[in-house]
């Protein structure tokens, strides 16, 4: 058993989870601010609650776009003979450098969709969501969410880019 592999193992699976629920709950608590805030939308609105759904699937579909290069950040990392210690901090380094990139991208994601999509209909999608129109809320929530699976690849492709694979030619 390859004890480094296991421990950065250990690690990425509780700082997922971790650094999970905290996005997920910060960016909950957001949308139920910003939907009372600028638009009065009620908390037992269920329009509101199909939307909000919507967003942190689309969130954490996105943030999911972190674990394949996490994995080969490990496998990098494992195979250098580098103190435990010092392993941990440049995975926990690397790893968190990924969350807020996908982070990032996961919002503007979400954002950039809904308010594109929004200009391009004639309706205003947040003034039905205030008035309860599910129907609303599952197109918007469906566009979202397949903006979400259509730049995930994207998005693993870019955070991706940030790993520092050893040089494999002498330059």
């Amino acid at each position: 058993m390859n004890t480094k592999l296991t421990l950065l193992a250990v690690i990425e699976i509780l700082s997922a989870m971790s650094m999970g629920i905290v996005i997920l709950a910060g960016t909950y608590q957001f949308l139920k601010y910003w939907g009372k805030k600028k638009y009065d939308i009620q908390p037992n609105n269920q329009a509101y609650g199909i939307f909000m759904a919507a967003v942190l699937f689309s969130v954490g579909l996105t943030m999911s776009s972190v674990i394949q290069p996490l994995l080969s950040l490990f496998r990098i990392f494992a195979s250098r003979d580098i103190g435990t210690l010092e392993l941990v901090i440049k995975f926990l380094g690397y790893g968190a450098i990924y969350i807020a990139l996908a982070y990032v991208l996961a919002v503007v994601i979400c954002a950039s969709g809904n308010f594109i999509y929004m200009f391009l209909t004639p309706i205003n999608e947040f003034e039905e969501l205030k008035n309860n129109n599910i129907s609303v809320a599952l197109v918007v929530g469906s566009i979202i969410i397949t903006l979400s699976l259509l730049t995930n690849n994207g998005v693993d492709l870019l955070i991706e880019s940030f790993i520092p694979y050893p040089q494999q030619y002498p330059k």
